[in-house]
């Protein structure tokens, strides 16, 4: 006859379980269901992203869970969330240190075409930054009552402002402008948002988090800039040092890697007891190591490809879970939608087409300068993750900031294709 304990531990047992083979169940669709959108994407000129970022939103109660509530709810529903939100994070950090060891600094100083850098940069920053904190601040009562109006158009303003320089980078790679003027301009500006979008990104989830208390506000940020110091004058000689102890010669060794993981997340460890997303301490572990370019190749090769293939179709599927689309369900929150990504686009295109249109170069150029500078994917998508736990934007607003992430993206590849055969020789 079984006791008590005895009874408590096989109920324990049959939990652990049933989590586990739900969340097994879950990994098994999102991860078959990210390489079918990859695939999908890629036959009709688009992006990989793009294709596993709409999988990602269709799997959840936009589309899988309005068509087959049952099936929904069977195989998202019959566990909590934790373990999907645990490896959600866990591959975010991953992504953020790829991202990180991806940056390039050789094209902030580039001398060719370096006022058209800045000015485009700038541009590509302050203008979509205004309309959106304006947008934000105005809209919040209408659409996050809940939240702070400061905090949301903060938010808002920031995920209008920011660059998808990861996925930027592929599509010029594939349109073969990497080593044009064009080009060079583009990624060089999209480098400069980018650095300044995650600058803001920390300093507004710090001032949030601070509850805006100027002393706490002013702590947390002399502590993150202490940690910045250290990272880059202490934790960098000493990873540079390992590295070159274990001699890993273009192959990211056992030991090697185990350390390089165990720093990845120590790094993220101290940003979160810092007061801001662990997120920022992959991010802050891949710019330490970016030039090593041995290193970068190894990890590309040995674990880039599974972060991508395993972890990246979690996170979008966790974004789309949070995503629903039937949840803008009328005009006025239509309107709110259409609003949301023409402000966005008028801030980001416009911007850059004035700002390039200032420097000389003609209709085309400025308009393919200002279509890649619009692209905003993943970006977007970490951004506004980052304000929906924070509980500084509503449902809705997160809906609607999806949708224009999307539309940002998709929008990239076919204006590229009108817009370059038309440049003249100055953008060439």
């Amino acid at each position: 006859m079984s006791t008590a304990p005895q009874l408590a531990a096989q109920v324990s047992v049959h939990k652990a379980e049933s989590v586990l083979f739900f969340t097994l169940l879950q990994l098994t669709v999102i991860v078959l269901a990210g390489r079918i959108g990859s695939i999908l994407a890629r036959r009709v000129g688009q992006s990989s992203a793009v294709g596993e970022i709409i999988i990602g939103i269709l799997l959840g109660p936009s589309l899988f869970g309005l068509l087959f509530p049952g099936v929904f709810d069977h195989v998202f529903r019959s566990t909590p969330p934790e373990p999907m939100q645990v490896l959600s994070q866990v591959g975010l950090i991953l992504l953020m240190f790829q991202i990180g060891i991806e940056f390039d600094f050789s094209h902030l100083s580039e001398r060719q075409h370096r006022q058209t850098v800045r000015r485009v940069a700038l541009a590509g920053l302050v203008a979509p930054f205004t309309l959106g904190l304006g947008f934000g601040w105005l809209a919040a009562p209408e659409l996050s009552p809940q939240a702070n109006r400061l905090a949301s158009g903060l938010f808002i303003a920031t995920a209008f402002s920011i660059t998808a320089l990861p996925i930027l980078g592929r599509i010029m790679i594939e349109f073969g402008l990497t080593r044009r003027p064009i080009g060079v301009i583009a990624i060089s500006a999209a480098a400069v948002n980018d650095v300044v979008g995650w600058l803001l990104l920390a300093l507004v989830t710090t001032l949030t988090l601070s509850h805006f208390d100027p002393a706490d506000f002013t702590l947390k940020v002399v502590l993150v800039m202490v940690f910045m110091l250290a990272a880059w004058f202490i934790i960098r000689p000493l990873i540079k040092w390992t590295i070159r102890r274990t001699g890993h010669h273009g192959h990211l060794s056992p030991h090697l890697m185990g350390l390089l993981l165990a720093a990845i997340f120590l790094c993220a460890m101290v940003t979160y007891k810092l007061g801001i997303f662990a997120i920022f301490g992959g991010f802050v572990m891949g710019v330490l190591v970016h030039d090593e370019p041995d290193l970068v190749e190894a990890w590309k090769e040995r674990i880039g490809h599974f972060v991508t293939v395993f972890f990246l179709p979690i996170f979008f599927t966790y974004t789309g879970l949070r995503t629903n689309i039937g949840g803008l369900d009328s005009l006025v929150l239509w309107g709110w939608c259409l609003l949301t990504i023409a402000l966005a686009t008028l801030g980001k295109f416009g911007g850059t087409y004035v700002a390039a249109r200032s420097c000389g170069l003609d209709h085309a150029a400025s308009s393919v300068l200002g279509i890649m500078m619009n692209t905003r994917a993943l970006m977007e998508l970490i951004v506004i993750n980052v304000g929906y736990d924070l509980g500084v934007i509503s449902q809705d607003m997160f809906t609607m900031l999806v949708l224009m992430a999307i539309v940002s993206t998709v929008v990239t590849t076919p204006g590229l294709r009108l817009w370059l055969p038309r440049m003249g020789p100055a953008g060439r």
